[in-house]
């Protein structure tokens, strides 16, 4: 049967080792993290005893670069209207960008950027794709993973159609992929309350996308409607998509071997969410 790989969001406070021991904590064998304050622009750089000490515990307890997600900054906006919103947006995409390769990790999830209501969508794709492109040159081995989001505000990538968009403007389409939250695409409007809605939504995906871009996904319920362009994650079984969503992820022999994270609101619940995912089909 299959194997899924399913973790959380993990804390790296302290350092970024610490992240492993917070995911075995919780029974995980994928995580996320961000690696950095993600709340501020400019962070000191990793320390060499931190790499280390990182590379070394993912090694001891098996986890895979593949199963790995880092989250990038929210405050990151490669979409900017104005040139210094998206040179300041760059310079910390790229610092993210180069820690991945000092860590060995080989992916950076990202949410896409936002038009500000300044430009247009199409102008604002271009942005995204041309930093995206430039990150790729001065790189190796890190892809960029692009997030579906809920569309609040002036957000890109609601659509999976945008981040094809984006993803036709990528030069090396080998170093691009895509992750998708579910509370995201509920809120956005593609209806993951029955596995029919849920298989629906992948089969969209890959008509616009491609699954072979999808690189990870995030697992959080929603307290919003669908459709209703609100983000606001719920756990699982306990807002409006409910459990037959999460159950037809788990038995999708299509997602076995990519990180699926939880981002649920409560984070003590967290080895009892992983519990109940592996149990909807054996490994």
């Amino acid at each position: 049967m299959c194997r899924k790989h399913v973790g959380a969001h993990v804390s790296a406070a302290g350092g970024v080792h610490h992240a492993v021991d917070n995911a075995l904590a919780i029974g995980a064998n994928a995580f996320a993290l961000f690696t950095r304050n993600q709340r501020r622009w400019e962070s000191k750089p990793l320390d060499a005893a931190v790499i280390a000490a990182f590379k070394t515990a993912c090694t001891q307890h098996g986890f895979a670069a593949r199963h790995i997600l880092p989250h990038a900054s929210y405050l990151i906006n490669l979409g900017h209207p104005e040139t210094e919103g998206r040179e300041k947006s760059y310079a910390a995409f790229l610092d993210e960008m180069q820690r991945c390769e000092q860590l060995g990790l080989t992916r950076l999830n990202l949410h896409p950027g936002s038009h500000l209501r300044q430009i247009s969508e199409a102008a604002c794709i271009t942005h995204i794709a041309d930093s995206i492109n430039h990150a790729l040159e001065q790189t190796q081995n890190v892809s960029v993973v692009l997030e579906n989001t809920a569309g609040q505000g002036s957000n890109m990538g609601h659509r999976f159609e945008q981040l094809a968009a984006i993803i036709a403007q990528v030069e090396d389409t080998s170093r691009i992929g895509v992750c998708v939250d579910t509370c995201h695409a509920f809120a956005a409007g593609y209806d993951l309350s029955t596995a029919a809605g849920t298989a629906a939504m992948l089969h969209a995906l890959d008509e616009t996308v491609g699954l072979r871009y999808l690189q990870g996904m995030h697992l959080n319920d929603s307290k919003t409607a669908c459709g209703s362009h609100v983000d606001r994650h719920a756990p699982l079984g306990e807002g409006l998509i409910g459990l037959p969503c999460f159950t037809a992820l788990m038995q999708d022999a299509r997602l076995d071997d990519i990180p699926l994270i939880l981002e649920t609101t409560e984070p003590d619940r967290w080895a009892e969410e992983i519990r109940w995912l592996r149990g909807q089909v054996s490994d």
